[in-house]
């Protein structure tokens, strides 16, 4: 082969890998062109479907339903994810104390604040035969719960007696009362009964809590109504769940029980000049003083 047809051989070669490689380039261009638009069409499609997600028609959270073909099956693997739920806190709890005017004699102390100490637990009454603890029920009856620890804090019920005894054979019910400032608890005295705290406030817990063996309610007058001040009575017998669901259930005798065993056998003595006509002065025969109160 001569130079020049080596050369021509050369040149013909040369154009034709330039050809090659134009084809190659143009081929990849337009393969980058299509993977480039299908990428784009995935992120659009994406933040679309991020936006239905996200941003509902109401503001809320929603999640796009898509349309399942005849090929498609759930994972079983997928699971749904509940969305948190919100609990609202609890409306703090006010209590309201207002005038007592029945002009019923009273030991004022002043007024329980409007904000109740909801973590109390017992009430201790210690007595000249012993201590009577009592589980309150704080949560149910905050504001009366808040009222025997303002007292309490006061030294309202120091050195007071208990002055009534009732029992199923002389009032059909078997309960102690107490709380009566004035109360001389001596079968004589016609307005044992009557003493108040100078404050009332409105029943709560009306049937939450059977007036069985042990259960303490707040007194009050048969024909009164949220009218709570400071005597309270302790049920000593199970006639006395026969009663209307009208007194506050605020506790339940846990310790001490048989000391009131003890003055529930010891009698009663009947006082002729009884102004309530229920009995309501029908002292025990054993006396009870109440030498302190405290709430813890």
């Amino acid at each position: 082969m001569s130079a020049e047809d080596r050369q021509s051989q050369l040149a013909r070669e040369h154009k034709e890998r330039q050809a090659k490689r134009a084809e190659q380039q143009k081929s990849t261009s337009k393969r980058n062109a299509v993977i480039g638009a299908v990428i784009a069409v995935v992120v659009v499609a994406g933040g679309l479907f991020a936006g239905v997600r996200l941003l509902g028609g109401d503001g809320k959270e929603v999640q796009a339903a898509a349309t399942p073909d005849a090929s498609s099956t759930p994972s079983e693997d997928a699971v749904a994810t509940p969305e948190p739920s919100i609990t609202a806190p609890p409306a703090p709890v006010t209590c309201s104390y207002r005038k007592d005017t029945s002009g019923s004699p009273m030991k004022n102390v002043g007024r329980p604040p409007a904000k109740p100490n909801l973590k109390l637990k017992t009430m201790t009454i210690t007595t000249n035969h012993g201590d009577v603890v009592i589980d309150l029920a704080t949560a149910q009856a905050p504001c009366t719960v808040n009222s025997f620890a303002f007292l309490a804090r006061k030294h309202f019920f120091d050195n007071t007696r208990c002055h009534r005894l009732a029992t199923p054979e002389n009032s059909g019910v078997g309960l102690l009362q107490c709380g009566d400032p004035q109360a001389k608890a001596d079968g004589k005295n016609p307005t044992d009964g009557q003493g108040t705290s100078g404050y009332v406030y409105d029943s709560e817990n009306l049937g939450g809590i059977p007036y069985t063996r042990g259960t303490v309610a707040v007194a009050q007058a048969v024909d009164a109504v949220n009218q709570n001040g400071s005597q309270f009575w302790i049920s000593l017998a199970d006639e006395t769940d026969q009663v209307e669901k009208a007194y506050t259930p605020f506790g339940v005798v846990s310790k001490g029980m048989e000391i009131l065993e003890k003055i529930y056998k010891g009698g009663w003595i009947s006082n002729p000049d009884d102004i309530t006509g229920d009995g309501g002065s029908n002292a025990p025969k054993i006396p009870v003083i109440i030498k302190t109160v405290r709430l813890s």
